[in-house]
């Protein structure tokens, strides 16, 4: 069976403040909450690279589809927004601190040829902003 992951749901405490944080802050392309009529449906989608799709679900409404508690802020768990120049990983952390979020590891150097730094969104997701000469995205 092959892995057709094509959503990554992130858990969120605050929609608005998350979708603010990815759309304006970031920059990512969304059609903004979509779902609102639906008990538990407001998310948002946003368009990443090859199809795949990175929504914003209140953590409330994880809950109660999943019948598990609300999740807590994510650990073990590290999303990689790779780009294609030393100087966007920069200008990556750069807005992600702008928009509120926190650095965790100021972007640097990496042993193995790249540059790579850390932040947490505001509900405290982790992100590797990357540039690795090896892995390259298309486009």
């Amino acid at each position: 069976m092959k892995a057709r992951i094509s959503v990554i749901t992130l858990g969120v405490d605050d929609l608005e403040r998350a979708l603010r944080f990815y759309r304006d802050g970031l920059g990512w392309r969304t059609d903004g909450v979509v779902g609102q009529e639906f008990e538990h449906g407001a998310v948002a989608f946003f368009d990443l690279e090859g199809g795949l799709k990175l929504a914003l679900w209140p953590r409330a409404s994880m809950a109660a589809d999943s019948g598990l508690p609300a999740p807590a802020a994510t650990g073990g768990v590290t999303l990689g927004h790779n780009v294609r120049t030393q100087a966007e990983v920069d200008e990556v952390m750069a807005r992600a601190a702008a928009a509120g979020g926190r650095i965790v590891k100021p972007a640097a150097p990496t042993f193995w040829g790249g540059r790579s730094g850390y932040f947490q969104d505001p509900d405290g997701h982790l992100w590797e902003a990357v540039w690795n000469p090896q892995l390259l995205p298309a486009g």
